[in-house]
C-alpha cells in the first residue's frame, strides 16, 4: 500500500480504505494500512481469544490475524483463504481478515459524522455517507485493546511514574474514542492531574480556545497550559487543529502534544509540518506525563 498519495498535513482531508464484511460497508484510515494481501497461510492458536483466527506470515514476520467478521457479528469466516488488511498502529503490527476491498476515497474530516449513540463499548467512531450508502469508520485500536488489553492505555503503564501534585496544571484533551478518553482521564488523575477539560473532536477544542482568546486575549493560558490531541477525529483532525493553533497570532504559544497511534518514524514529519511541539505514540502514557511535566515545570515547582 503506497501511503505517499496522502495529502500534506493539516489539509482537513483523509483517505479511507472501504471494505465489505457480510454485505456491510466499513472503513479504515489508509494511513494505518501497510498492505492488502490474499493468504491461506494460517496457523491456528490453541486456547486463544475467539476473535483471533491465528498467525499468518508476512515477509518472514509472524503477524496475528483478527477475524473482523467475528468481532462485528460474532460469526467466524468460513473460507480458509482470506483478504487481509495488514496494519501498523500503537507500535504493533496486526492483520484483519475481511471479505472484499471496495476502494480508496479521499474525503474531508468534516464529512465524517459522529454516531448518535456513542458509548464506551462502541466500535464505530464515525459515519460516512458516500454513493447513497453509509460506511462505518471503525475504532481499530479499541478492537485490538478489547482482545489484548496490554496493548492499550492502562493504569498499569504509570506504575513507574512518581505521583505528585499536578493540580495546578490545566490540560485540554481531544480524542474521539470514548475508551481512550476514559483511560486518559483515569490515568492522568492517578498521576496527580486534576484540571482536565476533555473534548471528542478538534473543532470543539478550536472553538473553546478561540472563545478563551476572545475573552482573555493574551491571558488565555490562565485556563489552559497544554493541549493533548489525537490525530484521527471526525469534524477536525489533530493535524488541522495543530496547524490552525500555530498559525494564530495568540494561540501559537500554546504547547501542543500529538498523542496518537499514528505517531511512527515514517509519519512524524506530518506533525512537524504543522508545528506540533511534541509527538508521542499511544499507548505510552508514562512518556506523555513526562512530556507534560517538561512544558509545565514552573507550575509544579
Amino acid at each position: 500500500m503506497n501511503n505517499n498519495i496522502l495529502l500534506e498535513s493539516g489539509t482537513g482531508e483523509v483517505e479511507i480504505l472501504e471494505f465489505i464484511i457480510n454485505n456491510k460497508y466499513y472503513a479504515i484510515n489508509i494511513i494505518k494500512v501497510k498492505e492488502v494481501i490474499h493468504s491461506d497461510n494460517l496457523t491456528k492458536l490453541p486456547e486463544s481469544h475467539p476473535a483471533i483466527s491465528g498467525l499468518t506470515l508476512y515477509r518472514d514476520k509472524i503477524i496475528t490475524l483478527i477475524d473482523l467478521k467475528y468481532v462485528l457479528e460474532k460469526q467466524h469466516k468460513d473460507e480458509i483463504k482470506s483478504t487481509i488488511i495488514l496494519c501498523e498502529f500503537n507500535k504493533i503490527e496486526v492483520a484483519f481478515s475481511i471479505d472484499n476491498i471496495v476502494g480508496v476515497h479521499r474525503i474531508k474530516w468534516e464529512q465524517i459524522t459522529k454516531p448518535d449513540d456513542i458509548t464506551i463499548n462502541s466500535l464505530v467512531i464515525g459515519n460516512i455517507v458516500l454513493s447513497n450508502k453509509i460506511i462505518l469508520l471503525l475504532d481499530f485500536e479499541k478492537i485490538v485493546t478489547d482482545i489484548s488489553p496490554s496493548t492499550g492505555i492502562s493504569e498499569d503503564r504509570i506504575v513507574n511514574i512518581d505521583y505528585k501534585d499536578r493540580s495546578k496544571v490545566k490540560l485540554v484533551i481531544a480524542d474521539d474514542s470514548p475508551l481512550i478518553r476514559r483511560l486518559l482521564k483515569d490515568t492522568l488523575i492517578k498521576a496527580g492531574f486534576q484540571n482536565l477539560r476533555i473534548f471528542d473532536d478538534g473543532k470543539q477544542v478550536l472553538d473553546y480556545l478561540l472563545n478563551l482568546v476572545h475573552d482573555k486575549n493574551e491571558n488565555f493560558m490562565e485556563d489552559v497550559h497544554v493541549l493533548i490531541s489525537d490525530i484521527e477525529m471526525p469534524q477536525m483532525d489533530g493535524h488541522t487543529l495543530t496547524r490552525k493553533i500555530k498559525e494564530h497570532n495568540i494561540l501559537k504559544k500554546l504547547p501542543v502534544i500529538l498523542f496518537s497511534s499514528l505517531i511512527t518514524s515514517d509519519l512524524k514529519h506530518k506533525g512537524k509540518a504543522v508545528g506540533a511541539d511534541a509527538q508521542l505514540s499511544k499507548p505510552e502514557i508514562g512518556e506523555l506525563v513526562v512530556c507534560v511535566d517538561g512544558f509545565t515545570s514552573s507550575l509544579n515547582s
